[in-house]
């Protein structure tokens, strides 16, 4: 399994996590989606590394802005 850390810009709420982890979690491989509303970091377990452009459209996609890898 393979953890990665991305920054997210905009989130403030449980609703901001829900939006973010749904949209996430609909790209292929993803096993488990961890978000940290107060830090702003979204940690994603997947079978293979995950191109950051997918992870960028995803959070795109429930609104958000993917600032940066950790």
């Amino acid at each position: 399994m393979i953890e990665q850390t991305y920054t997210v810009q905009g989130m403030t709420c449980a609703h901001c996590a829900g939006a973010v982890s749904r949209e996430v979690r609909r790209i292929d491989g993803v096993e488990a989606v961890a978000v940290d509303v107060e830090g702003g970091h979204v940690t994603i377990t997947s079978a293979t590394e995950l191109p950051d452009a997918a992870v960028a459209a995803a959070v795109d996609e429930a609104g958000y802005t993917l600032v940066a890898g950790r």
